[in-house]
């Protein structure tokens, strides 16, 4: 099996988008060796933990109204382009994902982490849901089989605040600096939602099948 490691914040994106062309290459091939690992990064660790009005967070990143709304029509686009349906206008609080971080590291343990990803996605884009949120984040970590009621009372505390921060911070200091950002085998690293046909190329690498051309 191959370790690939996917550095994500569920409040990007491109990171949902490049989950699913991801996910439609492994479709394609049951065959894959991939052991996937969702690894933690922050889009804003600076953010407050009770979050910020979604409009004026936009409005702050992109320079303005207008701006933010060419920014995300280009997104709209992409994901429609892979059968994904954005309910942004029901997004009304940019959240400090922290805690859904946490919550993605518990999911690891118990070996559930894609069902808990992908209900963070789906709670935040689709739903329009505060992830930020405890309550949302047990009802989700409930909804994936998790211990609803252990989350909570780990959600209240400061269980793994600090290893959820300095792993983080260790991916950037090994150059990682956006998200997504994949790393293969702990050695090469494919940055950006990547196409399936990317991902198809380097599956049939891995299994000898072609050439070296799609890893560097």
């Amino acid at each position: 099996m191959v370790r690939l490691d996917i550095f994500a914040d569920p409040i990007c994106p491109w990171c949902l988008i490049g989950k699913r062309l991801l996910e439609a290459a492994l479709a394609e091939r049951p065959d894959h060796p991939f052991t996937i690992a969702w690894q933690p990064f922050q889009l804003n660790p600076e953010m407050p933990r009770a979050g910020m009005d979604r409009r004026t967070y936009l409005e702050a990143k992109f320079g303005g109204q207008t701006e933010a709304v060419r920014a995300y029509a280009e997104i709209d686009q992409r994901a429609r382009a892979v059968g994904i349906e954005l309910n942004l206008g029901a997004i009304a609080r940019t959240p400090n994902t922290l805690d859904a971080q946490r919550l993605i590291h518990w999911a690891g343990i118990e070996h559930r982490q894609s069902m808990v990803v992908e209900a963070l996605f789906q709670a935040y884009f689709i739903d329009g849901q505060d992830i930020g949120d405890a309550a949302v984040l047990t009802g989700i970590a409930a909804s994936a089989g998790l211990d609803g009621a252990l989350v909570a009372r780990l959600l209240a505390s400061d269980a793994d605040l600090d290893g959820i921060r300095e792993r983080d911070a260790h991916a950037r200091a090994r150059g990682v600096t956006g998200a997504p950002t994949f790393i293969v085998a702990d050695t090469h690293v494919l940055v950006g939602a990547q196409p399936t046909a990317l991902w198809l190329q380097v599956i049939a690498e891995l299994v000898g099948e072609a050439p070296k051309a799609g890893l560097q």
